[in-house]
Parts: C-alpha cells; structure tokens; sequence
C-alpha cells in the first residue's frame, strides 16, 4: 500500500506569555508550551490510524494540523504527495483540501442550531458551487437515518443522531481521508457501538482513510489497523492493536492497557497510575516517561530515546526489551 499522509517530525508550540507589559514589569521570559514533539508517522490508504494517549497528550492537535486548522511549528504534513504548507500550485492545495474532512469530539458544538440539517450537510460541497440536488436526503438515509430529517433542525436528534449528520457532513464532498476527534466520547456506550459499526461499514464502502483519535485502547483495538500512543506530544509507540494487546514495549502502553476496564476485571487489584503528567511548558530531560515509569535509570533522565523497531513494533523507550520481559496482562 502507499502512504496517503506522511507526517515527519510534527512540532507544534504555542505562546502562552504573560502580555508583553507585564513581562517588562516582573522580568519575565517568554514561555513556550510544546504541544507535539516531533512526530512521524506515515498513514496508508484504505487504512485507519489510531492515535491514544491521556488527555493533554496533543491527539487534537495533530489531528487540526492534519487537515490545516493549525500551522505546524516545524516538520511537514503531507497529503497526497502535497505539503499544504509550501506547495506553490493554488490547485493542487485545492484539490487536496476537498479530499479532508473532520468529524469532531461534540456534536452538540459542531451543528450550527440556526440551519436545517440539509443545509449543513451540503455545505461543503455548495461552498464550492457542487449540485447538491437530494444529496442531503441520500446521505442521511446512507447513515441510518430518515430522508424526511433533512427539513428538521439539530436540537430536535440525540447525541448519537447528531453525529450521524457530522458523519453525512464529512462524507458530502467525497472525501478520501477524514479526521475522527474522538467521535464517540460524548455518547452513551450502546450509541458508541452503533457509530462505530457504521464508520467501518462506510469505510470500506467509501474506501475511506481515517486518523482515528481517541484515548479509549479498547474503541481502537476494534477500529484500527495501526495504533500510536501518545505521551507529552511524543509518540512513545506503534504497533498492530493485537501486537499492541499482547507484547506491550513501552511502560506507558502498559500503564494504560493494565488501568482500561475490563468487563471481566470485577474485583482484580492493579496498582493505580504513579504520578501526574509533567508540565508541557516545562517537560523532563530525557524520556518525558521518566519520572513515572518504574525502569527508569540516569540515562532515561538525561537522553531522549528515538522511535526503534523491536519485535515488529516501533517503540521509544531505552529498555524496551526489559519492559517486554517482565510485562504480564492483566488477567
């Protein structure tokens, strides 16, 4: 398969400076928060990519730089073999762009509450001066619901039938690749289910690319064909959900595999999750894992580790091999 997006080395800092006055008066410098760390990846077509991780990790972020909501810092964004950011061809950047589409963590927030839901759904494509002649009647009725919902407004649906209209929204303009912002954490679990089943169906329907975000291991285990984990805007590693269930390599993976629930987990005892996440603003040397993980030793806490192949994986961690070693599921 080929890559339709390529990320390499994907930074992304943001300002958060006291205003200038005041840094004159108090004498202080400017302060950076490095949401995204140099992050690559590669996403092939026809493929979904799940991106897990704690709140804060910079899943969002990568996902609003993918499809140009936000400028990278450093590091490229490629889509389609194009940079949106340095390609000098206006078509080709057009072109593109009607290939990307979002679907969005609320969709209480996400539908404007002045339109009809056909209005919303077409607009994409009447941005671009498209036919959307009965699109929107064809497309609901694509995702389960009624043509007749077109005429109504968003207050009058349920959480999870307000997302089905984001998911017709995104799928107007015949998209190749769409952005999943943790698309189900507002729903109530059965509605999750039924989302879910009918993103994989329009998948491989549509023959669509998704970047899949979520911080729930097991939504992605179902959905995902390659899934990264995120920590402090570090990819720590990648792997297979089943080789990423089994062989474990980072000690964050692990944490977050051993404190997931389990319907099978009643009165199991694990030790809980041992301390907070750093401040962005100003993250440890080293592993940003160091001063949670139980394997860290002094060249954890002085050098970064870079992404490495280990057992079919790619991992970033100085003692992988250990951490594989002594690693046991949960029973």
């Amino acid at each position: 398969m080929t890559a339709l997006v390529t990320v390499r080395d994907l930074t992304r800092r943001f300002d958060v400076s006291k205003p200038w006055l005041n840094r004159v008066i108090e004498r202080l410098p400017k302060r950076k928060l490095v949401a995204v760390s140099k992050v690559s990846f590669d996403i092939e077509e026809g493929t979904t990519y799940a991106l897990v991780g704690e709140s804060g990790s910079g899943k969002s972020t990568i996902g609003k730089m993918l499809v140009g909501l936000l400028d990278p810092s450093e590091g490229a964004v490629e889509i389609e073999g194009v940079n949106l950011d340095t390609e000098p061809d206006a078509a080709k950047i057009d072109a593109v762009r009607s290939d990307i589409q979002m679907i969005f963590q609320d969709p209480y927030a996400s539908l404007n509450p002045r339109w009809k839901v056909r209005d919303i759904i077409v607009e994409p494509v009447a941005a671009r001066g498209g036919d959307t002649e009965g699109m929107a009647e064809k497309l609901l009725e694509q995702v389960g619901l009624s043509a007749d919902d077109a005429k109504k407004f968003p207050h009058e649906f349920s959480g999870g039938q307000r997302q089905r209209i984001c998911i017709a929204r995104a799928l107007a303009s015949e998209p190749k690749f769409i952005v999943c912002d943790e698309p189900t954490s507002a729903l109530d679990v059965s509605v999750q289910a039924q989302v879910l089943n009918l993103m994989s169906d329009l998948k491989e329907d549509f023959g669509l690319t998704y970047l899949f975000i979520s911080h729930d291991l097991t939504v992605v285990t179902h959905m995902a064909d390659t899934v990264g984990v995120l920590y402090l805007g570090r990819l720590v590693e990648e792997a297979s959900p089943e080789h990423l269930n089994a062989r474990p390599a980072h000690p964050y993976t692990q944490m977050l595999l051993d404190s997931a629930p389990r319907l099978d987990g009643f009165g199991r005892e694990i030790a809980p999750p041992q301390g907070e996440i750093p401040d962005p603003i100003n993250p440890p040397a080293g592993c940003a894992f160091n001063p949670r993980c139980p394997l860290a030793i002094d060249r954890c806490r002085t050098e970064r580790p870079e992404l490495r192949q280990i057992d079919g994986a790619r991992v970033a961690c100085h003692r992988a091999e250990e951490a594989i070693a002594q690693y046991s599921p949960p029973e």
